[in-house]
């Protein structure tokens, strides 16, 4: 089933004949079969706009039906379809049933922290001993080293489980192997043509794996993972005396960490995600409601609220502070232990945002003084960055310029890199491929995103080598910075109604993107700016309620300033609708993401 990201009836004209917009993007509408749209929306008795948008996203009439309502009965894999599966199982069963001690040892963004609690709350609830060990990012970096893993030993570990790493840390692992540690790989991340020592590796993008569900996110495989091994267990007649734990209790942290890994949501992790964020609103994962709490969510939650709001403050730990204050956050079932964990985390991601805005504008600089905006691929260094944000610098540079980005934190003669893709440009394949050619001192990824060590007197080198291969692939791919459009609307339209109806196509996220309405010749009536850089404002509607907007972080750029002076004079504004909650009320708000002058 292909995703909303290639599909593709779209136009090739400038919608409106925005060629150019306030954010520097060509405006183009998705094309779309009207008959086929029309078609959707009788058969299964939705709006016409939900026919529209899965017509849009490629989905046929025969998938619909279990695309508007995902369940884990129809679209969960038999967890023994991946490779290694049953030989984990097996060994983790064993090891639950002897009282061995479990280490899991998991990464240090949302991803691993979800699937370190997984697996923490699962061999727990069976009545077995685990151990959680988080690596801290400055000191020890990505994925497992042998200092850990020897420490894991010592303490009485017998099994480690590394989950959200692991594929390609063979020294690790070999070192791991001589001293007796049985180690199982719980990874997603692409692998090389051999593998680790082990006992074995779940990773449905192993090479030689060919398993549909590639996609999924390394908390996803934790939970088929559990699911075996309860399978297991219960084969086992561990279950006779002692009560089967509910797997389903847990499917807030498997939609937590897939929708911050931002893997794309079609498939078994719409119905992970779908589920799960029903888990979620209970609030009865006692850390995540008190970092809902301190946060200030009193909704529902949505992928909005996962991976914008819970999430950051869940990487703020590993970005700035304790690296495992995520998971135990996740794993804790102690009131008091988890709102001093919350705040905290709170108190981190605050730290984070600061530190984060100072690399930030250091980078476009050097970016913008040196012309790197034009090369291939940007690939930036600075001696004292703060190796914990860069992945989320990487990310705003590569949203800004439209094209690759590597950001590197110097300390010394080494630095630490993350990096992140657009679509067309295979960014972990790249920097294995460096690594192998001896131009990094290690490094592994995915698509759209890679982390990786380098020392300086390979920065030129490395340089020049992605410049080269990215440089290839960008003319493949084509990339112009493009906005594509869903439908265009009228403010008076834009009601609760509506809303509700377009959360028949969620959850929303990577793969399945929110719509993106437009509104032609938008004149405001008021305009403000809110907070530091973003501004809100009033869009008159002929006839209908004058519908209310925000524009976040729109200072950054020309949006917000337009929308400041637009002085009445029409504007063509494009965004996603949102519920706004205030004071008990529900009101729709368009969240503005570009707007163009009208000619």
């Amino acid at each position: 089933m292909p995703g909303p990201a290639d599909t593709g009836t779209r136009q090739t004209d400038a919608y409106l004949g925005v060629e150019k917009s306030l954010t520097g993007k060509r405006w183009i509408m998705n094309g779309v079969d009207e008959r086929t749209a029309l078609t959707i929306a009788q058969r299964l008795q939705v709006p016409e706009i939900v026919g529209r948008l899965l017509a849009i996203r490629g989905i046929e009439l025969e998938t619909a039906g279990d695309f508007l309502d995902p369940t884990l009965k129809a679209l969960l894999p038999d967890p023994g379809h991946l490779k290694g599966m049953e030989e984990a199982a097996e060994r983790l069963a064993g090891a639950i049933m002897q009282d061995e001690l479990i280490a899991v040892f998991g990464d240090y963004d949302v991803d691993g922290a979800t699937s370190s609690a997984l697996l923490n709350r699962f061999i727990s609830a069976a009545g077995g001993r685990c151990r959680v060990y988080i690596p801290d990012r400055l000191k020890e970096g990505y994925g497992p080293n042998t200092p850990a893993l020897m420490l894991l030993k010592e303490e009485g570990a017998s099994v480690v489980v590394t989950v959200d790493c692991g594929t390609n840390a063979f020294e690790p692992l070999t070192a791991a192997r001589q001293a007796g540690l049985d180690v199982i790989v719980v990874d997603h991340h692409e692998a090389e043509a051999t593998l680790p020592p082990s006992i074995a590796v779940i990773n449905p993008n192993r090479l030689d794996e060919d398993s549909p569900h590639g996609q999924l996110a390394a908390v996803g495989v934790a939970f088929l993972l559990v699911v075996a091994l309860n399978r297991a267990l219960r084969r086992a007649a561990w279950y006779g005396e002692r009560p089967e734990p509910d797997l389903l209790q847990w499917l807030d942290l498997v939609a937590l960490g897939t929708v911050c890994d931002v893997v794309p949501l079609i498939g078994v992790n719409r119905a992970l995600v779908r589920q799960g964020l029903k888990v979620m609103a209970g609030r009865a994962n006692t850390g995540l409601k008190a970092l809902s709490d301190v946060a200030g969510i009193d909704e529902a939650p949505g992928t909005y609220h996962a991976g914008f709001i819970l999430g950051p403050r869940i990487n703020a730990g590993g970005r700035v502070g304790a690296a495992d204050l995520g998971s135990r956050l996740l794993a804790s079932d102690d009131v008091d232990e988890a709102m001093t964990i919350a705040h905290k985390l709170n108190e981190l991601n605050r730290e984070r945002q600061e530190i984060e805005a100072a690399v930030l504008a250091d980078a476009v600089d050097r970016v913008e003084s040196t012309d790197l905006d034009k090369a291939p691929a940007i690939l930036i260094d600075g001696e004292g960055w703060h190796p914990g944000v860069i992945g989320i610098v990487a990310s705003r540079l590569k949203d800004r310029y439209n094209r690759p980005a590597c950001v590197i934190a110097m300390d010394g003669g080494k630095g630490v890199g993350s990096g992140r893709s657009v679509k067309g440009v295979d960014l972990g394949a790249a920097v294995i491929a460096a690594r192998q050619a001896g131009l990094l001192l290690g490094g592994g990824g995915h698509t759209m995103a890679a982390g990786f060590t380098v020392a300086s007197e390979q920065l030129a080198g490395f340089r020049d080598f992605l410049s080269t291969r990215i440089g290839q692939q960008i003319e493949t791919a084509a990339i112009v910075p493009s906005l594509y459009l869903d439908a265009p609307i009228n403010p008076g339209a834009a009601t609760m109604g509506l809303l509700d109806a377009l959360q028949a196509v969620g959850p929303f996220g990577s793969g399945n993107p929110e719509p993106r309405f437009v509104i032609a010749n938008a004149r405001l009536d008021y305009a403000d700016q809110a907070g530091e850089n973003h501004v809100r404002c009033t869009i008159a509607s002929d006839g209908g309620k004058p519908l209310k907007g925000i524009a976040f972080r729109a200072l950054d750029s020309d949006l917000g300033p337009a929308l400041l002076k637009s002085g009445g004079a029409p504007l063509h504004i494009t965004g996603r609708l949102r519920v706004n909650h205030w004071r008990g009320y529900k009101t729709p708000q368009i969240q503005i993401d570009d707007a163009a002058e009208v000619w």
